[in-house]
């Protein structure tokens, strides 16, 4: 019997390595069976006619989003949010299930809205609901990073599609540590929310406003192209995109605004590398909110946490939400925090990573691995990995170590209950008790359970139109 010449292995490398113990060719096939439970799931979505075309639009729908800057304004204007309305990130949920930092940002944000004096009296309020609401920021189209909350006074970025004239919006970024969307509430928290709503936000929508009527809108695309050229990986690296916002709007803003108050802002901004994130996050809703509403389509629009449950919605289950416990993530600690300091994963930011950035493009960003952890390695290895769980790339963003190859593109259903492999996410750690802010930054994953149940959704619809 002839030698063979090449091998291919399937599955567990055992074999492979025995066969090039040999001195033989080996070509590794990395195969996993589906999650349990699937199998006819993904034959009847596997044989929807609808699945093919759907998804080509979904993905199409999202890529052809051109995302501009064009206003900032607050949030009682724009949402039409009222007195004791809140917004939070995630999927919904009440004051009786929040965790320990959306409870803390809730109670700033009451005190911020002069509903009470003392945030600690809020909890009070929120316990009773009798004048308050919350309701989850994607359902105004809207996104917040971490505990995500809004309220009617917080001035929001305002980002349209012009070809489309639909619009997202996210407020402004705090920075990091000690700031209300980590669920800090101290007078510091305040005092900065408070001069941001008095100061930064007219000043910025001078500057918008200006830059818009003189160049036109910023293109917020445009510069998430430019900085994943630049080491960004525009979740938590932002540095080259905020340097870049500052080029495009320093002009109009020196020319708009009191020199004090001007300085004042440029330093802020200059000194928080996060600043951008709260533009390339609506800029990702935008594009993804595109393929909302694709009957028979599998493709993921929204990935959010409330730091209680974890939640995804996809193009073709309208606006069904899908939980599962948030999961804890594996990182860096800041000080002497560690694991048993910090709350599960919380925020809509994973919006990045459903759009193809984020964590799915480690890759482009290597140094990210100093805050976050692993290795380069690693972070090579996750943005090759995601492409097997999504339906194509993004040629906008590309990844110059990897002969610049679009991100990958379109969180497949279906793929990631076939192959087991989840959607990585890189994220900063709230402390678990409101109040104490940051406590470091790392990597994790969504509850592996609400893929399959999605998957049950998509196939009974499936089978439903026979």
């Amino acid at each position: 019997m002839d030698t063979p010449t090449t091998v291919v292995n399937v599955g567990t490398d055992l074999l492979a390595a025995a066969v090039e113990a040999q001195a033989a060719a080996v070509t590794r096939v990395d195969w996993r069976p589906p999650m349990p439970g699937t199998e006819d799931d993904l034959v009847a979505v596997a044989t929807d006619p609808l699945r093919a075309d759907a998804n080509v639009r979904a993905l199409t729908a999202m890529l052809e989003v051109q995302a501009t800057l064009v206003d900032v304004a607050p949030a009682s204007e724009v949402l039409g949010l009222e007195r004791g309305q809140f917004l939070h990130a995630g999927p919904p949920i009440g004051w009786d299930r929040a965790a320990g930092p959306l409870r803390g940002a809730l109670m700033g944000g009451a005190a911020l809205e002069g509903l009470v004096d003392d945030p600690e009296d809020a909890v009070a309020l929120f316990e009773s609901g009798s004048s308050v609401s919350l309701e989850p920021c994607h359902h105004r189209g809207t996104v917040g990073p971490m505990a995500g909350v809004v309220t009617p006074s917080m001035w929001m970025w305002v980002l349209e599609d012009q070809r489309t004239g639909r619009r997202t919006f996210c407020s402004l970024n705090e920075g990091l540590g000690k700031v209300l969307r980590y669920g800090a509430y101290s007078p510091e928290v305040l005092t900065r929310l408070r001069w941001m709503g008095d100061v930064l936000g007219p000043l910025l929508q001078r500057a918008v406003r200006a830059t818009t009527e003189s160049q036109g809108p910023v293109d917020v695309t445009g510069i998430l192209t430019q900085m994943l050229q630049m080491g960004d990986e525009a979740h938590n690296r932002n540095r080259a995109g905020t340097l870049m916002l500052l080029r495009d709007l320093s002009p109009a803003m020196v020319a708009a605004g009191d020199p004090a108050d001007v300085a004042e802002a440029l330093r802020f901004v200059g000194g928080n590398d996060h600043f951008f994130l709260n533009l390339a996050m609506p800029a990702c809703k935008l594009a993804l909110d595109a393929a909302r509403g694709i009957e028979g389509s599998t493709m993921v629009v929204a990935m959010a946490r409330n730091g209680t449950d974890f939640g995804i919605q996809v193009a073709g289950t309208g606006e069904e939400w899908f939980t599962g416990p948030a999961q804890l993530a594996d990182g860096l600690y800041l000080g002497d925090f560690g694991p048993d300091d910090a709350n599960p994963d919380i925020g809509d930011s994973a919006i990045t990573e459903t759009a193809g950035i984020g964590g799915f493009a480690m890759a482009t960003a290597p140094a990210i691995v100093r805050f976050v952890g692993g290795s380069v390695p690693d972070a090579l290895a996750t943005t090759r990995r995601m492409h097997e769980i999504t339906l194509g790339e993004n040629p906008r963003w590309s990844v110059p170590v990897l002969e610049f190859q679009g991100t990958p593109t379109g969180i497949d259903v279906a793929r990631v209950c076939r192959t087991g492999i989840l959607p990585q996410i890189n994220t900063g750690m709230a402390g678990k008790v409101a109040g104490v802010g940051q406590v470091g930054a790392g990597l994790v994953t969504p509850p592996a359970e609400i893929f399959p149940a999605a998957l049950a959704r998509l196939a009974e619809l499936a089978r439903a139109r026979g």
